[in-house]
C-alpha cells in the first residue's frame, strides 16, 4: 500500500514536520544500517515502508554527493512512498571512492538527519538502487546512461564542474580534452553522457532529459555546450541527433546541506539507535523548481513539492542573489570576523544587521517579479535559515571557492546596482573582505584554486584594488568602473586600519 505523504505544494517554506525525532529515551543498542534491520529501526526513524526490489531505475545522478542525496534522492525516495516505482535512481561516483566505499555495503541505503531549531529528525533513504563508481566499472556506466527505460540524467559537479563556456563554446577545463580525444574512453560525466547517448541513437533508443542540479545561473546552458563539443567531435550526425532528441531544462535547487562530521554519527547512534557510515545533515527547507521541457517521459515530481515552470530564471535569480549571494558574503565577513560558523556569525548583532539590509536594501531591489514568491517573506525565511542554530554550516565552506562564487552570486548584483545608480556599498563591502583577506597570510587559508595568483596580487595592491581587479577572468570589468574603485579603496583603507566592525558600521549608515 503507497504511503501518504504530507502536502508539499507550498513554495518557499519549510516542510511541514514529519518522522521521528530524537526519542525521549536512548536505545539500549544501535543496528547497522540494512535492509534487513530496518524494521528494527522504525520505531525510532522513519524507514522506507515500499518494496525497494520493485523500484525500478528510470534516473541516473552523476555526481552522487551529500547534497544530492539530501536533495534530489529526498524527491525520489517520495515518490517511491506514492507508490510510483518508476523512477528509482542508479548513482555514479566520479572521481573519489567515497561513496563506493560506505554505500554498498549497507544496501545503498543513507540517513538524512534533518535538524531545525524545533528538534532533529531522521529518515531513511531507498530510492538509490544501484551505484556505480566509474573509474572502476566505465561499461556499467556506460550501460546505465544507455539503458531505454533511462529518462532523466541528473547532475551535480559543483560549478566548477562543466568544461565548456557556453557563451564561447570553447574548452575551459584541461580533463575534457582526453575525451575529445579518446571517445570510446571517457573520463569525465560529459564524456560519459555524450558516449552513452552515441550508444541510444545507434541502438534506435529514445531521447534523454539532462538536468543539471547545481548552482549555476547557465547550469543548463553549460550542460548543453559541453555535449554539443563532444558530440560534434564524435560524429556530426550524433550532434544532430542530440539536437532533436535530447533535452536540457533549467532548474532551481535549494537545500542547504553542510558537511557531514562524526558528530552526526555519534548522534544517529546514540539517539536513534543507527549507525551509518555516511548520513547527510540538512535542513527541513527544501525547493526545487524545473524547467518543464522534458525529452520523454517526465517524472511526477510535482506530486511531491517540485514545480514544473516555463521559466525557471526568474527563480534561479532570487535564489542565487539572494540566498547564495548572502551567503558569499556573511563568509566572507565572518572569516575577517573571527568566527567559526554561520551561528556565531549570525548571533552577531552586526552582521545580521549587515546580512538583512544587503538583502533588503541592495539586492531584492534589483529582482523582477517571481510568479508565486514574496520576495519580502523569502528574506525573512533566509535570515531564519542562516541563524539555525543546530544546523551551523564552516564559514570557511561558504568562503571557499571566492574565485567561483564571487563572480557568479555577488557581481552581478553589484555591477546591476552601479549601472543603474543604485546603493552598493554592503555588495562592495562583501568584495572588499574577500579582498583583504587575500593580503593576510596565506590568504586566510581559504580553499581556493586561484588562491595564490590572486593573494600575490591583493598584497602587492595594498589599499588599492586595481592590480587584484586586472584578473579580468575573475572580475570582468569592475577595475574599470570608478565609483566601485573609489569604493573598495576606502573600504580596504577602513579594513585595514579599524578592521571589519568600522568597516560594516560606514557601510550600514550608508544605507539609512
Amino acid at each position: 500500500m503507497a504511503e501518504r505523504r504530507p502536502d508539499l505544494s507550498r513554495v518557499v517554506v519549510p516542510l511541514p514536520a514529519g518522522g521521528p525525532r530524537i526519542p525521549e529515551q536512548r536505545p539500549s543498542r544501535s543496528w547497522a544500517l540494512r535492509d534487513r534491520n530496518l524494521p528494527r529501526l522504525a520505531a525510532r526513524v522513519e524507514v522506507p515502508g515500499y518494496r525497494r526490489d520493485q523500484l525500478r531505475t528510470g534516473v541516473v545522478h552523476l555526481g552522487v554527493g551529500s547534497f544530492h542525496r539530501a536533495h534530489q534522492g529526498v524527491y525520489f525516495d517520495d515518490l517511491a512512498r506514492l507508490g510510483l516505482t518508476r523512477w528509482g535512481v542508479t548513482g555514479v561516483g566520479l572521481r573519489s571512492t567515497a561513496m563506493q566505499e560506505a554505500l554498498p555495503p549497507q544496501d545503498l541505503l543513507y540517513t538524512v538527519l534533518e535538524q531545525g531549531a524545533d528538534g532533529t529528525r531522521a529518515r531513511v533513504v531507498g530510492a538509490l538502487r544501484r551505484y556505480h563508481h566509474a573509474p572502476q566499472d566505465p561499461e556499467a556506466v556506460l550501460a546505465a546512461l544507455a539503458r531505454r527505460r533511462t529518462a532523466l540524467v541528473t547532475l551535480t559537479l559543483t560549478g566548477d564542474g562543466y568544461p565548456v563556456d557556453p557563451a564561447t563554446g570553447g574548452v575551459v577545463a584541461p580533463e575534457l580534452q582526453h575525451d575529445l580525444d579518446h571517445p570510446e574512453d571517457p573520463r569525465t560525466a560529459f564524456g560519459f553522457l555524450v558516449a552513452a547517448l552515441d550508444r541510444r541513437r545507434q541502438q534506435d533508443g529514445p531521447g534523454l532529459t539532462v538536468l543539471s542540479c547545481d548552482n549555476r545561473a547557465d547550469a543548463a546552458a553549460a550542460s548543453r555546450a559541453a555535449v554539443r563539443v563532444l558530440a560534434e567531435r564524435r560524429d556530426p550526425g550524433l550532434a544532430r541527433w542530440v539536437e532533436q532528441h535530447v533535452t536540457f531544462p533549467d532548474a532551481m535547487v535549494d537545500r542547504i546541506t553542510p558537511a557531514t562530521g562524526d558528530g552526526h554519527r555519534r548522534l544517529l547512534a546514540e539517539e536513534f539507535g543507527l549507525r551509518d557510515r555516511w548520513p547527510v545533515v540538512t535542513e527541513p527547507f527544501t525547493q526545487w523548481v524545473v524547467e518543464d521541457a522534458f525529452a520523454g517521459h517526465r517524472p511526477p515530481l510535482d506530486q511531491v513539492g517540485v514545480q514544473f515552470v516555463t521559466d525557471v530564471g526568474p527563480h534561479k535569480r532570487a535564489k542565487t542573489r539572494l540566498l547564495n549571494g548572502t551567503h558569499c558574503a556573511l563568509g566572507l565577513l565572518g572569516v575577517l570576523a573571527g568566527y567559526d560558523d554561520t551561528g556565531e556569525a549570525m548571533a552577531d548583532p552586526l552582521l545580521r544587521a549587515y546580512v538583512a539590509a544587503l538583502m533588503a536594501d541592495e539586492v531584492a531591489p534589483l529582482l523582477p517579479p517571481v510568479p508565486g514568491l514574496d520576495l519580502a517573506r523569502y528574506q525573512q525565511t533566509l535570515l531564519t535559515r542562516f541563524a539555525n542554530p543546530v544546523l551551523v554550516d564552516p564559514l570557511t565552506r561558504l568562503a571557499g571557492r571566492a574565485s567561483t562564487k564571487v563572480p557568479a552570486y555577488l557581481l552581478p548584483s553589484l555591477r546591476e546596482a552601479a549601472d543603474r545608480g543604485r546603493p552598493h556599498a554592503l555588495l562592495t563591502l562583501a568584495v572588499a573582505g574577500w579582498l583583504h583577506g587575500l593580503r593576510q597570510p596565506g590568504g586566510l587559508g581559504l580553499t581556493d584554486g586561484r588562491g595564490v595568483q590572486l593573494q600575490r596580487l591583493a598584497a602587492g595592491g595594498g589599499d588599492d584594488p586595481r592590480p587584484v581587479l586586472g584578473a579580468v577572468d575573475v572580475f570582468g570589468d569592475l577595475g574599470h568602473r570608478a565609483d566601485v574603485v573609489g569604493t573598495l579603496r576606502r573600504q580596504l583603507t577602513t579594513l585595514g586600519a579599524q578592521g571589519w566592525r568600522a568597516a560594516l558600521a560606514q557601510a550600514l549608515a550608508l544605507t539609512t
